[in-house]
């Protein structure tokens, strides 16, 4: 166990700035990582059986249970809450309902999507600042290798090169779970919008909702 801790703070020395600079894009990761974990678990965003009893509900006519089942708090269920309750007030056209929900869940989706562009901003520059890092090394070990003159010491050599890669290899290194990991929690975001559009369409299209709309178009009418 020592021997290990000795070898990886032998490593962060060796490979100076740029490996703390890619340990700590590391550790932001895992983090906006757990955050959005610990948030999607708690909005249980992806969940479908609340949605489902509440249409199948909607669709017998029975608005006040379908209510009753959809709970403000979780992003899809708060969508369709709106629009099944939009619909029942019949005081607002179905596509006034309809631009609403669609606000409602842009936002929605712009809450569940924060964070995830710096995931993949260090995805994307990890490898480059080890590479980085490896043409600073390797600019080192020939400077060396040239104040030496005809004495060169091959294993001098060696060692500043494979100094000088490993750089590289931590950068690859960090950014192949970053990029796994954004890839994962986009697709997770991708299946609630998928949800969200499902569900609320089969709010409009079902008949209740139909029937629902064509009362609100007329009273609009009649008042107008």
């Amino acid at each position: 166990m020592n021997s290990t801790m000795e070898q990886i703070k032998d490593f962060l020395i060796v490979g100076g700035p740029v490996v703390w600079i890619l340990l700590g894009f590391s550790m932001i990761a895992l983090t906006i990582f757990i955050v959005k974990l610990w948030q999607l678990a708690l909005l249980r965003a992806e969940s479908r059986k609340a949605i489902n009893a509440a249409l199948d509900a909607w669709r017998a006519h029975d608005i006040n249970n379908a209510l009753a089942i959809l709970s403000d708090k979780r992003p899809v269920e708060g969508v369709v809450a709106y629009c099944m309750e939009a619909l029942q007030s019949t005081k607002r056209e179905a596509s006034v309902v309809r631009e609403e929900a669609e606000r409602r869940a842009m936002n929605t989706l712009h809450d569940l999507r924060s964070f995830l562009r710096p995931l993949e901003i260090i995805g994307s520059l990890s490898p480059l600042l080890g590479l980085l890092g490896t043409v600073l090394g390797m600019i080192t070990a020939f400077q060396q290798m040239e104040g030496a003159g005809a004495q060169v010491d091959p294993s001098v050599l060696s060692g500043g090169i494979w100094q000088a890669l490993l750089t590289t290899a931590v950068g690859i290194a960090v950014a192949i779970p970053v990029i796994a990991m954004h890839a994962w929690l986009e697709r997770k975001v991708e299946r609630v919008a998928h949800n969200m559009n499902d569900a609320v369409t089969q709010v409009f299209t079902s008949k209740e909702g139909e029937r629902l709309a064509a009362v609100a178009a007329r009273e609009v009418l009649n008042a107008a």
